[in-house]
């Protein structure tokens, strides 16, 4: 029986998010890793680029992107829902995965090429060269995983800015551990979207590698119990609280995001808006445009504009956009608790949209 397929890797950021749904969604898939001719033949073959986790169906569909493969197992609408109904509840998911996947990849990045730079070569290797001797592959590890440790200035993460990127994230692990003391998992005493979102860079960066796996599990254990319990696809029994409301314990999370990643969002809008005074329908938006200022943990630094964070930023704006006047009024209440109202006055400079794989001009 042909079964659906996940190409992807306990190495990758994204790798967890898509996986750690699709156990819990109790989807019956294969996990194969991405070596070379993995990544030549079905990879770039049908995604265009060398990225992962693709998702390939039985039918022989290929899905790139976790949003995409998560809604592409719920637009099926069997089993239980990933995605909290009320409007509230959804829109402040969309706003943690914005977090998760575009501002927690400073701590990611900063702790996995700064702290496990040698042992994240030989996990590298094991794909690149699956035959090879330790030595081989390290040196092939080394070849791939250098491309990834050249983001690492780009992403504002240097010498001077690393106490800060340490600091927010120490803030964050206490913030979360206080979090889960109250409640297993973001919104209530089952898994959701939102736990997905966040299994992204915490297991993969945070609780897989040596150096900061070792740090979880001694400064943060309710997180790392958290991690375990996700990665594995638990969570189904539960429910998510009651009356479409949020946990008072996620509000200093998302105070921070508003605080520090809110600025950066809007800045790079002006930037996308300079770009596409002179773009048309269709075209390919940059990854990247100029750098900008940045601030985390009380540091500034510069880091580059990346344009995907305003296609997460938009999928918040669009549930935002289509709620009632009752969810409006709630969803301003929580945004001015977090530091969050300027959203509310957020004017996007194009509509983006993601065809073959990328994203470009709506």
């Amino acid at each position: 029986m042909v079964r659906d397929t996940l190409f992807g890797s306990d190495m990758s950021y994204f790798s967890g998010k898509a996986r750690a749904y699709m156990r819990w969604k109790g989807i019956d898939f294969e996990e194969i890793a991405p070596t070379p001719q993995v990544m030549k033949d079905e990879i770039i073959a049908h995604i265009g680029w060398p990225v992962i986790p693709v998702l390939k169906t039985a039918a022989g569909e290929y899905v790139q992107d976790t949003a995409d493969i998560i809604d592409h197992y719920e637009a099926a609408r069997s089993g239980l829902g990933v995605m909290p109904e009320g409007s509230l509840q959804r829109f402040a998911s969309l706003l943690i995965q914005l977090f998760a996947d575009e501002w927690l990849t400073l701590p990611a990045m900063h702790y996995r090429w700064n702290h496990n730079e040698d042992w994240i070569y030989g996990e590298f290797g094991k794909n690149a060269a699956p035959d090879g001797t330790l030595e081989q592959q390290y040196e092939a590890g080394k070849a791939v995983g250098s491309r990834f440790r050249g983001f690492v200035p780009m992403l504002g993460i240097t010498e001077d800015t690393a106490p800060g990127v340490e600091r927010a994230y120490e803030q964050f692990l206490a913030d979360f551990s206080a979090h889960l003391e109250n409640l297993p998992y973001a919104l209530g005493t089952r898994a959701s979207f939102a736990d997905f979102a966040l299994i992204g860079p915490l297991y993969a960066h945070q609780y897989r590698d040596k150096y900061t796996g070792a740090h979880m599990k001694r400064t943060a254990p309710r997180v790392a119990d958290w991690v375990e319990r996700v990665i594995a696809g638990q969570g189904k029994e539960g429910v998510l609280l009651d009356g479409d409301d949020l946990p008072k314990t996620l509000l200093p999370i998302l105070k921070v995001q508003m605080a520090e990643q809110l600025p950066t969002l809007f800045a790079t809008n002006d930037l996308l808006g300079a770009w596409a005074s002179s773009a048309k329908s269709g075209d390919a938006v940059p990854r990247g445009f100029d750098m900008i200022p940045f601030e985390t943990g009380g540091v500034k630094g510069q880091c580059i504009a990346r344009s995907f964070p305003l296609w997460r930023l938009q999928a918040a704006l669009d549930v935002l956009s289509g709620m009632s006047a009752s969810d409006t009024e709630r969803t301003t209440a929580f945004l001015k608790a977090i530091g969050g109202e300027a959203i509310l006055d957020y004017k996007p400079a194009a509509r983006l949209d993601r065809i073959n794989y990328r994203l470009c001009l709506a």
